[in-house]
């Protein structure tokens, strides 16, 4: 467990100096430019990601068994990832009410996809795993929503076509994960 916990100290670290240290990381940015500063960023978010999942798998070995997923909650998860995604595609694709709304979609897209996959997986690891998602996740949605308050962010009013390209393209990704990547690449088939 120790290399999925030094896995997410590095990788959700590197991912939260913005919202912790955001003058520093400006510092730094200015100081190496910007190619060398995504460039150290890249090799440190990657080397995280790949504690992450080795930590993961090595947890999966032995795991201890907190509680048992009820009966259905397959198909709760599913609905919620889902919803997931299409909030994980509406950071991205322009012009959807959604991101009005939510304000930074993608962090909301993140909690809630943690909180799907601790609804299904009632390991010790998973909560780690997904916990720390979910903590993140939501320390980010909160801090940058009270930061866009205090700067009065406005968001673009976005259209009901803007909310459907998000919603097909978060659906589609969502699919093609769920039906055939999850398996490949988890090795778990979440609707199977």
């Amino acid at each position: 467990m120790g290399t999925l916990i030094l896995g997410l100290i590095v990788f959700l670290g590197v991912h939260s100096l913005r919202l912790v240290a955001e003058p520093w990381r400006n510092a730094n940015f200015a100081r190496l430019g910007e190619a060398r500063w995504k460039g150290l960023y890249s090799i440190v978010s990657i080397a995280g990601f790949v504690l992450v999942v080795v930590g993961y798998g090595m947890a999966r070995r032995a795991p201890v068994v907190l509680w048992a997923p009820p009966p259905g909650v397959r198909h709760l998860t599913a609905l919620i990832v889902a919803v997931a995604f299409v909030l994980i595609a509406a950071a991205y694709v322009p012009g959807s009410r959604i991101k009005r709304i939510v304000g930074h979609p993608m962090y909301a897209g993140i909690a809630l996809w943690a909180v799907g996959h601790l609804l299904a997986n009632g390991t010790a690891q998973a909560l780690v795993l997904f916990g720390a998602f979910f903590i993140w996740a939501t320390a980010g949605l909160l801090v940058w929503r009270h930061r866009d308050r205090l700067a009065h962010v406005q968001y673009a009013a976005g259209s009901a076509v803007g909310d459907f390209r998000a919603a097909a393209v978060g659906l589609v990704a969502w699919a093609l994960f769920a039906f055939l990547l999850h398996g490949w690449l988890i090795g778990v088939r979440p609707l199977a």
